[in-house]
């Protein structure tokens, strides 16, 4: 039990470099600097933290082009609706 806890913790730190990484070469392709430099790696990093739900669901909203207070809307419940199943277990 304590080899699969220390190579889950192991694997979610090479994750988090790894999600580092890629967004710090994404901000320097856009040429970020400063505040939109910070902001931008925020949300990437909390990006590559996401549920893979939260993906599938991103992508189903992209392909209904959803925008804007729709687009949360939908993100929101399809979330929801994601976790659902896994409470239920």
């Amino acid at each position: 039990m304590n080899k699969l806890i220390s190579l889950l913790l192991i694997s979610f730190a090479a994750t988090s470099v790894y999600a580092a990484d890629d967004c710090a070469s994404r901000a320097a392709e856009k040429k970020l600097a400063g505040a939109a430099k910070n902001s931008f790696m925020k949300k990437c990093e909390a990006d590559a933290k996401a549920p893979p739900e939260n993906s599938a669901c991103a992508a189903t909203a992209q392909e209904k082009k959803l925008a804007g207070a729709a687009k949360n809307s939908y993100m929101k419940k399809c979330m929801a609706d994601a976790q659902a199943p896994a409470a239920a277990k």
